[in-house]
C-alpha cells in the first residue's frame, strides 16, 4: 500500500494537514534537544521528511523504512542522508550506535509498539533521545467532532482524487490500532525510558511523545 501511495505521499501530506506536518517535525527535533552533529535514526522514514529537518537542524539523519516504494521516492536533491530497506523492528545497527530517533505517523502500522519500544532502547546509547509523532483526538467535544468528519470522511475523497482511494480510507481508520497515550508512555517506561513527556499539538489533532533512554 505504501508502495502504491510513495509517489504523492508528500503531497497529500502537506495538503490534508495545511503543512502543519512540517511545523510538528521541527518541533519534535527541538524538543529532542539533542547536541549538534547527533546521529539519529529516523525510524518508517518513509520519503525523508524528518531525515531532510534533520540534516536542517545541525543533525547526522539515518532513515529506515520497510517499502522500497517510499525510499525510491526520496526526492534525491533534498534528501542527503542514507535510506535503508529495513525492517524497524529488527534494525540492522549494533546496539547503541544511536543519539537519538525519530518516528512519525507509524506506529499504528506497527504489528508490535512494545517490540518497537524494546528496540529502541537496544539501539540508542545511554541518554539518547526519542521522539515519536503521530496522530491524536482532540478532547474538546466539538473539535472532536468536526475532526472525525475531516479525517473520516473528506481526507479519503481528497486521497482518492489525487492518490489511491483504498489506502486513503485505510490510513484514517488506523487511528484504532494506536494504543492511548498512557499506554504509549507505560510501554516506553517498561522498556527503559525516563523524562517521559507528552505534548498534544494543535488542539490535540496530534501529539508528540519525548524520552530518555536511562
Amino acid at each position: 500500500m505504501f508502495d502504491i501511495i510513495a509517489p504523492r505521499y508528500d503531497l497529500l501530506n502537506r495538503i490534508l494537514t495545511l503543512r502543519l506536518d512540517v511545523t510538528w517535525r521541527r518541533r519534535t527535533i527541538k524538543e529532542l534537544a539533542l547536541a549538534q552533529g547527533a546521529l539519529v535514526a529516523d525510524l518508517a522514514c518513509g520519503t525523508g521528511d524528518f531525515c531532510r529537518e534533520l540534516t536542517r537542524s545541525g543533525h547526522h539523519p539515518v532513515g529506515f523504512d520497510f517499502s522500497m516504494g517510499m525510499l525510491r521516492a526520496a526526492p534525491e536533491t533534498t534528501i542527503k542522508a542514507p535510506l535503508v530497506n529495513a525492517d524497524v523492528l529488527t534494525l540492522p545497527v549494533a546496539s547503541g550506535t544511536f543519539d537519538g530517533a525519530t518516528c512519525g505517523f507509524a506506529l499504528r502500522n506497527l504489528t508490535s509498539v512494545q517490540l518497537l519500544f524494546d528496540e529502541l532502547a537496544r539501539v540508542l546509547r545511554p541518554g539518547g533521545r526519542v521522539g515519536l509523532l503521530e496522530v491524536d483526538t482532540p478532547t474538546n467535544p466539538m473539535l472532536r467532532w468536526g475532526h472525525g468528519i475531516y479525517f473520516g470522511r473528506i481526507v479519503p475523497r481528497i486521497g482518492a482524487l489525487l492518490s489511491d482511494r483504498d489506502a486513503y480510507s485505510y490510513l484514517p481508520r488506523s487511528v484504532a490500532y494506536l494504543p492511548p497515550s498512557r499506554d504509549l508512555i507505560s510501554g516506553l517506561r517498561s522498556a527503559g525510558f525516563t523524562d517521559l513527556q507528552h505534548h498534544k499539538l494543535n488542539a490535540g489533532i496530534a501529539q508528540l511523545i519525548t524520552a530518555t533512554r536511562c
